[in-house]
């Protein structure tokens, strides 16, 4: 570990970086103020010893300075006058801890420790919650994916239920975890529970927790996920799926915010952000009497959709270039380029398994293809499927068939430029007014 010391004392210097450097420690150290923070900046320390009052300095300023240049360096700070406010004041700027002179030693070498290994634990959170962004990164810049972001940006600040929709593999819980990482609550934990997942006798347990002894093979008290939650959000995803008896506990949950654990009688008080999805049409499932009216409602307070690719063909590059590079990290593989016959095949395919289906193809290629650039003829080979439709071996009238074939090819080419249709007649190279009038005359949405 790196420490810089900075005393106006000589002798509190040279003593402080002998017993650190005993310690298997690399030191530095400076009495003259207008050389701290060259020396900070080219040694780049793991700990600072620093002086409340310096010769031509002001100690708290400079932490200030410090902390202003690297957030994540640990100052101790060091002083024979100070008072409680300025001791109050260093915490506030930032300072790990305050030591007072005459130093023990003894003490300075704990202190040390502990702030080395403080550091150790904030740079692994970082690195850790850094890692965790990357993987729920929404990557796209179609129309639709903008609409859906600036919607979450809209909503996240509030405490307010929503209810995520879309087909499987959209990215739902990737939305639901950005609603929750621009809440005020991103600091607290981040809760999935999966209905479909998990078997219907074990949903209850699972969501709220067991008392010692609630069913055969509960030897312990176990937390349920609602408590894991608590001061953060619980994500229930395909809530479609769960049975009538847990929906009946959410509701409760949302009502009065309040839960029993499976087995228990004590009625405990919950703090949650409620966030569900389904890929499932719930309103049905109201008709049919397998999902409850009242907890539809509660939920649908904010309802976002999630397009499916199909909807979005413009950001396939940008996915594809995304995970080319997780899956090159991730598995210490080169990275792949993928070349533009390749992306512009991807771009044509359905992805009945959306932005997943994609993903997962991608994963497939750097693990069984030993090339560097991907062709066509290497991803159409890992399908187990045809993945267009059999669009030319059709027997149609050749009318019908080019009506078909000019509803497909105007479609995909207003999808391509975000249903822009000057600059898809541009593309085409056709007239805005020609381009109109057989989008009219093909009934095309867009």
């Amino acid at each position: 570990m790196k420490i810089l010391i900075v005393d106006d004392e000589m002798n509190i210097c040279l003593t402080l970086k002998n017993i650190l450097k005993d310690e298997g420690h690399i030191c530095e150290y400076t009495i003259k103020s207008n050389k701290i923070m060259n020396l900070f900046e080219s040694f780049n320390p793991d700990v600072v010893l620093l002086d409340v009052r310096l010769d031509g300095a002001n100690g708290l300023d400079v932490l200030q300075k410090m902390k202003d240049k690297n957030s994540q360096t640990t100052i101790i700070m060091i002083s024979g006058h100070s008072g409680i406010k300025e001791a109050v004041r260093a915490i506030k700027i930032g300072a790990y801890d305050f030591l007072e002179k005459p130093l023990s030693l003894t003490k300075v070498k704990i202190i040390v420790n502990k702030a080395y290994e403080f550091q150790t634990l904030s740079r692994n959170y970082n690195n850790l919650k850094t890692t965790v962004d990357e993987q729920y990164q929404i990557v796209g810049e179609s129309k639709p994916i903008k609409e859906m972001l600036m919607l979450v940006q809209k909503i996240a600040s509030s405490d307010s239920k929503v209810l995520i929709r879309g087909e499987s593999g959209t990215g739902k819980e990737l939305v639901a975890y950005a609603v929750h990482n621009g809440s005020k609550r991103r600091d607290k934990p981040f809760i999935k529970f999966n209905s479909a997942a998990i078997p219907n006798e074990l949903v209850e347990s699972e969501l709220f927790g067991h008392e010692k002894g609630a069913f055969t093979g509960a030897h312990k008290s176990k937390d349920g996920k609602i408590e894991q939650a608590d001061g953060g959000t619980l994500f229930l995803d395909e809530i479609g799926d769960m049975s009538l008896n847990a929906q009946a506990k959410i509701l409760r949950v949302i009502q009065e915010g309040e839960f029993e654990r499976v087995g228990g009688n004590k009625t405990q008080k919950i703090n949650i952000r409620l966030i569900a999805a389904t890929h499932k049409n719930l309103e049905a499932l109201v008709e049919q009497g397998s999902f409850r009216e009242d907890l539809y409602y509660r939920l649908n307070v904010i309802p976002i959709t999630t397009p499916p690719l199909r909807e979005h063909p413009s950001d396939i590059p940008l996915l594809i270039e995304h995970y080319s590079h997780f899956f090159s990290n991730d598995l210490k593989i080169p990275l792949k380029t993928f070349s533009p016959a390749c992306i512009n095949e991807l771009q044509s395919w359905e992805f009945k398994g959306n932005v997943r289906e994609l993903r997962n193809l991608i994963e497939r290629i750097y693990i069984l293809v030993d090339k560097e650039i991907i062709e066509p003829e290497d991803i159409t080979i890992l399908t187990q499927k045809p993945q267009k439709t059999d669009f030319w071996n059709q027997t149609l009238s050749y009318k019908d068939k080019k009506r078909e074939f000019e509803i497909k090819y105007l479609s995909t080419q207003l999808k391509l430029n975000n249903g822009n249709l000057t600059n898809t007649a541009k593309a085409l190279n056709l007239q805005v007014s020609n381009l109109s009038r057989k989008i009219k005359e093909l009934e095309i949405k867009y």
